[in-house]
């Protein structure tokens, strides 16, 4: 009967388990000493090796002649543990004996001794299945187990696990493999197998196993039993529903020249051609963080695991880092959208054409933002040239020229002239009109502007719309809430307050509001605008009720 490749070329020593160095060498010296624990917790994601690590452990402790701290495999014990002959190792699926019933007859069993091991070993897959009960049943015999006795527990998921568990057990946390850990093992298997398979492939494989030796052998198994003798590139693409690494540069060279058609039909083709939509946008979002990795690492290659590292260099010197972050960030919330999704096509699409459109995004942003925040680059420049002035060396100052100034004696005429200079945009006190504020409303906004850039730009935005008494309505559009909360600051609200009522001569009081929001004006405003206001009111109120009902006096 024909075994999976992970099942056939399990490793059968500590030396043979890849990328857990820091676990398998504090295990070996564990056994050639003799100082081995009564619990152990194995935890990592999946295909990493743990229960591998828990088999071959369970081995190398029973074993008659280990070598070096790895088991055998050739004495009694080894040959009855590995054909599951000996049953002094026990295999238990926590996820299928999970309750407390099923703890409760495993305590009975622990209290006999091995009839031929040394140890009499428990190796408890998905642990963190068991319940509450089950868990609470096993803590005492976890606790204080017969001599004979060893616990070799594995978990994806060891938070899961109650901290009365995880104290009384010593703790190995499997990492996720590197594709060159990866690559090394399945050369190693296609070379015992007389299998000629492109490094290509391998990579190809490694960058979609997530870490996991397991998954990466079981796609070498498909690609494996399409030819036989030999896999291609071409082939490896086929067979697992990826996207050629050339096609998505192509598309990535279409976002960027914003061709809007051209990427569509990339895609419709990639989907005519059966490969996976989520596959392939996670394709995509590996290829920008490629870009991304490349754009600001000075060595890209030892951060990018295949691919090009020139070619992705060359895409990315045309886009800006803020752009490729972006980007990433439409892609990632499209995958998470797509979980969801039953047309992930148009998820796809949707995130294709966000791409083509998102220079233009960035850069109203940003305009936005500009205005927002009131920046204004010329007049900056302007201030620090007025204000920065080189010093001369001290062999070059030259004796500057004395310039007597005239005695100029000042008059009564002349102050009356600096005042009415002064006073010449100054309106004179009285009584307030809304179209008396509305005409020289420019003249206020130059003084603004002439004193805080940064308030005009939000001011500019809105309308005065209303006098009330000595209060000026100072209202904003839908879609200005920024503006308008920025003006309603309380600093920025005095500092208006100040100019109005050092420009119209009395006490100003400004209220800042969104348009539609107006009160009926009352007291000494406009005549017009009161009974504008109040024919209003009485019409909305004749259309609510009805003309029958209401009686206006």
């Amino acid at each position: 009967m024909y075994q999976a490749l992970y099942r056939q070329y399990r490793p059968r020593t500590f030396d043979e388990i890849l990328g857990q160095t820091h676990i398998t060498k504090i295990l070996k010296n564990q056994i050639k000493k003799d100082n081995i624990g009564h619990a152990y917790l194995f935890s990592g994601t999946r295909g990493t090796g743990k229960t591998s690590a828990a088999k071959v452990f369970s081995r190398a402790v029973n074993c008659l002649n280990p070598q070096d701290g790895n088991p055998c495999n050739q004495c009694a014990i080894c040959k009855g543990i590995l054909d599951e002959s000996l049953m002094d190792v026990i295999e238990m699926d926590a996820a299928s004996n999970r309750k407390i019933e099923d703890i409760r007859e495993l305590k009975e069993k622990v209290i006999y001794p091995p009839s031929k091991a040394r140890f009499k070993v428990y190796i408890i897959d998905e642990v963190h299945m068991l319940t509450n009960e089950a868990f609470n049943a096993l803590l005492k015999t976890l606790e204080e187990p017969p001599r004979h006795l060893l616990f070799l527990l594995a978990t994806t998921e060891p938070e899961r696990l109650p901290q009365t568990i995880l104290s009384r057990c010593q703790r190995f946390d499997f990492k996720r493999l590197s594709s060159e850990d990866m690559i090394y093992g399945m050369k190693n298997i296609t070379d015992k197998l007389g299998i000629e398979v492109e490094d290509k492939v391998l990579q190809l494989i490694a960058k979609n196993s997530d870490g996991a030796m397991r998954d990466a052998l079981s796609l070498l198994d498909q690609c494996i039993a399409f030819e036989g003798d030999s896999v291609s590139y071409d082939d490896a693409i086929n067979i697992l529903g990826i996207a050629n690494v050339d096609l998505v540069f192509d598309l990535v060279d279409s976002i960027k020249s914003e061709s809007t058609e051209k990427a569509l039909l990339m895609v419709d083709h990639m989907i005519q051609e059966g490969k996976d939509i989520s596959q392939f946008l996670k394709d995509m979002i590996h290829h920008y963080r490629n870009l991304m990795i490349s754009k600001t690492s000075k060595n890209p290659e030892t951060l990018i695991e295949w691919g090009e590292v020139g070619q992705y260099k060359d895409q990315s010197d045309e886009m800006e880092l803020h752009y490729l972050m972006s980007s990433l960030e439409v892609l990632t919330s499209s995958e998470s959208s797509m979980k969801w999704s039953m047309q992930p096509r148009i998820i796809l699409e949707m995130a294709v054409i966000r791409l083509v459109n998102l220079k233009n995004e960035l850069s109203l942003e940003e305009r936005v933002k500009r205005l927002e925040e009131g920046i204004s680059i010329e007049p900056v420049k302007k201030e620090v040239a007025t204000t920065v002035k080189p010093t001369p060396r001290p062999s070059e100052k030259k004796p500057e020229p004395k310039i007597e100034k005239p005695m100029v004696k000042k008059t009564a005429d002349d102050n009356k002239q600096v005042v009415s200079e002064k006073d010449q945009l100054m309106e004179p006190k009285g009584d307030l009109t809304l179209e008396a504020i509305r005409s020289s409303w420019s003249k206020v906004m130059q003084i603004i502007k002439s004193k805080k850039i940064n308030i005009y730009a939000l001011v500019m935005e809105g309308e005065v719309s209303q006098l009330q008494g000595n209060r000026i309505t100072l209202s904003y559009k839908d879609g200005f809430e920024f503006h308008k909360d920025a003006v309603n600051s309380n600093q920025n609200k005095e500092f208006l307050e100040q100019i109005l009522t050092e420009f119209f001569g009395q006490k100003i009081e400004l209220l800042v509001i969104m348009k539609g929001c107006e009160m009926p004006v009352s007291g000494s405003g406009n005549q017009e605008d009161e009974k504008s206001a109040k024919d209003e009111t009485i019409n909305k109120v004749l259309d609510f009720f009805g003309e029958d009902i209401v009686e206006i006096k």
